[in-house]
């Protein structure tokens, strides 16, 4: 069986696992403020990751706990008031009020490039550990499958993006399309892709 429970793992290997991760990931180290206890913070949003994921059986695990990937099935039109409070929680312990504004703005434009009505799954994180990675991975195929058998499952589409244009053509070798790319203001780019259930290439 390639994907095991929480249960069978210590979540605080995970937890240290998904911080790692994204302190190699350009849209992380862009929320996360800079200065000192910069790791406590990597740790606290890793924390409140993983601890989402958990809640929400969202959270995708390899046999060894070195590929990890959260995978939310949403409603566009849903949003909770703790919704509101993990908010101002991850500006206090994660991105500082200076960059909360910017942050915001980022992410009302991701989310415009979801879908506005009905459901559909959405891959918030997706990683490898160092020493397991590589686009023709074992871990990474079966993974992808994992995503690709949630969506036909559900008959729903499957969004996801990334600032890393190697991310970006992985995605598209596994099945998804490549709908949209935001060059922003920075010079720095982001790919939206999508995978619509039934429809593999």
């Amino acid at each position: 069986m390639f994907f095991t429970s929480i249960i069978d793992l210590d979540k605080a290997i995970i937890i240290s696992r998904v911080a790692e991760i994204l302190k190699e990931t350009p849209s992380a180290q862009e929320v996360v403020k800079q200065g000192k206890n910069r790791q406590k913070r990597f740790d606290y949003l890793a924390t409140h990751m993983v601890n989402k994921a958990i809640e929400e059986d969202a959270l995708i695990l390899s046999e060894d706990a070195s590929g990890i990937a959260i995978l939310f099935k949403m409603n566009a039109s849903k949003k909770t008031l703790q919704d509101r409070i993990d908010e101002l929680k991850l500006v206090w312990n994660v991105t500082g009020f200076k960059n909360a504004l910017k942050i915001l703005d980022k992410q009302k434009y991701i989310k415009n490039q979801r879908p506005q009505t009905g459901d559909y799954l959405y891959c918030w994180f997706w990683g490898i550990t160092k020493n397991s990675r590589g686009a023709d991975t074992q871990i990474g195929k079966e993974m992808k499958d994992e995503f690709l058998r949630r969506a036909d499952k559900d008959n729903i589409p499957l969004y996801a993006e990334t600032a890393i244009r190697k991310n970006a053509i992985v995605y598209q070798k596994f099945g998804f399309e490549l709908f949209h790319t935001w060059k922003r203001e920075d010079g720095s780019k982001m790919w939206f892709l999508r995978y619509l259930p039934n429809q593999k290439g």
